[in-house]
């Protein structure tokens, strides 16, 4: 059932992306639900909240890769303002720093896709160490370049 209502979310997200197209800080915004809901698979499992599935673990770390090869690009010139949005100004002061850490969210992605082969993570311990520099990313970025809201 979880596995359907991923699906089902997946389907929702892609649906919310082409209706936001010409928003960048909708379509920012549709990314980073992508990876909340992932991320939170993630953890469920990580904490053992959730049974472990190799399947469930590979569309994560899948979904969590495909926001990191898109996500850079909706940071144009002109959206820090103009929309609810958290992303700090500080990404636009220092683009270069933020696009540093988008490579490296696309290269430790990259990396667990990778290392969790065709069918997913073996087991949870390979999934612990596929993950955890990925979600270090997530966490990385909201702590430099975010506005944190209470």
């Amino acid at each position: 059932m979880k596995k359907l209502i991923f699906a089902a979310s997946a389907l929702v997200l892609s649906v919310s992306l082409v209706a936001a197209a010409d928003d960048p800080i909708a379509v920012r915004q549709a990314l980073m639900e992508s990876n909340a809901a992932s991320a939170g698979v993630a953890a469920a499992m990580l904490k053992g909240e959730m049974d472990y599935s190799p399947v469930v673990a590979k569309a994560a770390i899948n979904a969590l890769h495909a926001t990191a090869l898109a996500f850079g690009d909706y940071f144009p010139e002109g959206s820090e303002t103009g929309g609810d949005t958290t992303a700090s100004p500080k990404i636009w002061e220092n683009m270069e720093g933020f696009q540093e850490a988008v490579t490296k969210f696309q290269t430790d992605s990259a990396a667990a896709a990778e290392a969790s082969g065709k069918d997913g993570p073996a087991d949870l311990e390979a999934f612990k160490a596929a993950i955890t520099p990925v979600l270090g990313n997530c966490r990385g970025c909201h702590e430099d370049f975010r506005i944190q809201r209470n």
